[in-house]
């Protein structure tokens, strides 16, 4: 059986071990509206957080030509 001749650094395991901790992101939905969002954080569609309405939000007004 082989077995290594010298030790590893503690860098150099440190760099190797760096992809374990890594997770996927895992977005959670809002309760209001359905949409995905991060978990904990306020919804970026509908401004609410845990079904209280933290932010104000404004419908996206559609940008249309002025009327001649």
């Amino acid at each position: 059986m082989a077995n290594p001749k010298r030790r590893h650094s503690h860098s150099r395991t440190r760099m190797r071990r760096a992809h374990d901790f890594l997770v996927a992101a895992n977005p959670g939905t809002c309760t209001k509206c359905g949409q995905p969002s991060k978990k904990h954080e306020i919804c970026g569609y509908c401004g609410y957080y845990r079904g209280v309405e933290v932010l104000k939000m404004e419908p996206e007004q559609e940008e249309q030509a002025p009327k001649k």
